[in-house]
């Protein structure tokens, strides 16, 4: 199922609009952006994939601004939209938040992220990276 082109248009650019907002650091901006496009989605919105990747910004967005809350919020809501199960970044970003919530769960979604995608998607992200690398390999579960 396809969306029509011209809301498929409107929502892309409202997405590249929050992608810039984004790049610039204007994380609230970005948010505004992704929202906007979010809310133009048929009802249930979950069922698009474009659902999945505003998801997965918005949880990005709210991490980078410091709302782990919402952060987290977004990035399962990301998951349950159409492959958000086998996306790293999704997994990898919740990962990082909920190591931010001192939640758990945090080393079980940067397993899986690791699982999709091995250490490349910890070597995309030079500043926290290495750390949560290092959480799964002191905890004996990484590949020797």
């Amino acid at each position: 199922m396809e969306l029509p082109d011209d809301l498929y248009d409107q929502i892309e650019s409202l997405s590249e609009a929050g992608n810039t907002c984004s790049d610039g650091g204007d994380f609230a901006g970005a948010i505004e952006k992704w929202r906007q496009a979010l809310a133009l989605l048929p009802e249930p919105q979950a069922d698009w994939e474009a659902a999945t990747w505003l998801h997965a910004s918005l949880g990005d967005a709210y991490y980078q601004s410091g709302d782990y809350g919402m952060a987290k919020d977004a990035l399962f809501t990301a998951l349950n939209c159409p492959d958000g199960q086998g996306n790293p970044f999704i997994h990898y970003m919740l990962g990082k938040t909920l190591l931010r919530l001192n939640d758990a769960g945090a080393i079980d979604a940067l397993l899986r992220a690791y699982m999709l995608d091995g250490v490349d998607i910890f070597d995309s992200d030079e500043d926290e990276g290495p750390d949560c690398l290092q959480l799964l390999e002191d905890r004996g579960l990484l590949d020797e």
